[in-house]
């Protein structure tokens, strides 16, 4: 089922692996004619263009685009008990994780009398979006949303598409996650479409009670993973708002040695296949042993999961395969080269070799270290990079939602001292206003010359 990749006997360039390895992906510029005038209806007619899209592509209505209060209130007292706990359990742990990442003001004194502060500022209203589709998704609610708040954002509103099955509201346990996380703005929406009206804003005309007429303020940034339709609606708004990234299929690669669990192994590269056909899974060992463990573990849990023809798609993918490599000196190369999204190391010194990584969205270390732990409640985030980007771009975290902005403060002998070098730069650039500017506020300098 899981193809394979020979890279035993030499030495690789950077090029050569990213053209040899598996590697899936979505042609986002594939889809931009059909998502632009999506966008462009919504910017101009608002709520009832995406409601009109809505109902065209999903077959279904909200009573109203914001959820009542009432419904996110029943849906956090219908939720599970189990299914509470763990939630709870895994807010409680991101808080944790997310609650270090906070930034702090800095000031440094360039020269006497002279400073450059720098001040970390929340985006002020943020959107977060959760998908439905092939699974029901309160995790990414809890990824997105504790990071905001801890960064400090004042106003969050989530989307999410409405279900036909549950009234035309999201579903109850994505509201059960809002009420636990105490977001009281939820959004009936999904698709490009709300992207379009998490960016421009509206008014909702819908039935229910204090619904009609009120306002659907836009937002500053939207973050929140999403199929090829949101995320090239993203990449059409990011001119109007920030987004975090444009997020492809959710991959995993595995370097592991011939002592590695194959039964573990297997079943985390089935865990990944199981969120979409186009999910990447990949192997790279160097023992040809595991390699065919593992290929007959695959073949014989594949059979037993529950949702075994996109399992067995993602794996027969392109996307997906073993990799052979002639050491795990040689495996760490093609990992770096590969920057999954999430990077397992079931090696011996597994530690000693994580920390040789230089490209992952996210490491886990050692056998007990699974990607799904991180899915739900290790308290790291599982908004990550995808498609190579770890190799530039970091995951969801609290500095997603900030922005560092410099104070320059100097006074007049501390911009008189530097003045010279200012002007030697703006003459240097034929920018000789920029000198100017500089010059003018000291009478007693000549325009082309020092301070006296």
């Amino acid at each position: 089922m899981l193809s394979r990749t020979d890279l035993r006997g030499r030495a690789h360039t950077a090029a050569e692996l990213r053209r040899a390895l598996p590697r899936g992906g979505t042609d986002i510029e594939s889809v931009l004619a059909t998502v632009a005038p999506v966008v462009a209806a919504v910017r101009d007619d608002g709520v009832r263009a995406a409601l009109d899209f809505g109902a065209r592509f999903d077959g279904v209505t909200p009573p109203s685009v914001r959820v009542p209060a009432q419904v996110l209130e029943q849906a956090l007292g219908a939720v599970d008990p189990t299914v509470r706990t763990a939630l709870e359990e895994s807010i409680r742990r991101a808080r944790i994780v997310h609650a270090d990442q906070r930034r702090s003001t800095t000031r440094t004194e360039v020269v006497p009398g002279g400073s450059v502060t720098e001040k970390w500022i929340p985006v002020a209203r943020v959107g977060l979006y959760v998908p439905g589709g092939n699974a029901v998704y309160p995790s990414s609610v809890i990824m997105n949303v504790v990071p905001a708040q801890e960064a400090g954002v004042a106003s969050l509103v989530v989307a999410s598409p409405p279900q036909a099955a549950h009234g035309g509201w999201p579903h109850p346990t994505i509201l059960a996650a809002c009420a636990l996380l105490g977001i009281d703005e939820v959004w009936a929406v999904g698709g490009a479409q709300a992207v379009a009206l998490l960016t421009y804003g509206g008014t909702d005309i819908g039935a229910t009670e204090n619904s009609a007429g009120a306002e659907l303020a836009p937002v500053d940034l939207i973050t929140g993973p999403g199929n090829i339709y949101v995320t090239a609606a993203k990449r059409l708004c990011r001119s109007v708002v920030g987004i975090d990234s444009e997020a492809g299929p959710t991959e995993i690669a595995i370097l592991a040695d011939g002592d590695a669990d194959a039964t573990a192994v297997a079943a985390d590269l089935i865990s990944q296949a199981e969120h979409d056909v186009l999910a990447a899974s990949v192997l790279v060992t160097d023992s040809v042993d595991l390699a065919d463990r593992v290929d007959a573990e695959v073949a014989a849990q594949v059979e037993t999961t529950r949702h075994t023809e996109r399992v067995r798609t993602a794996l027969s993918g392109a996307q997906s395969g073993i990799v052979l490599v002639d050491d795990i000196d040689h495996g760490i190369a093609v990992v770096d080269a590969y920057a999954a999204e999430h990077l397992e190391i079931q090696t011996a010194d597994a530690p000693v070799v994580a920390d040789r990584v230089r490209n992952a969205g996210a490491i886990f270390v050692g056998r007990y270290s699974p990607v799904s732990l991180g899915d739900y409640c290790a308290g790291s985030n599982h908004v990550l990079p995808t498609s190579g980007s770890a190799r530039h771009s970091s995951g969801l975290s609290v500095q997603t939602f900030l922005r560092g902005v410099h104070i320059v403060d100097y006074d007049r002998a501390a911009l008189a001292e530097v003045a010279p070098h200012v002007v030697a730069l703006a003459q240097a650039e034929d920018l000789p206003a920029h000198g100017d500017a500089v010059t003018a506020r000291f009478v007693d300098v000549p325009a082309s010359g020092s301070p006296v």
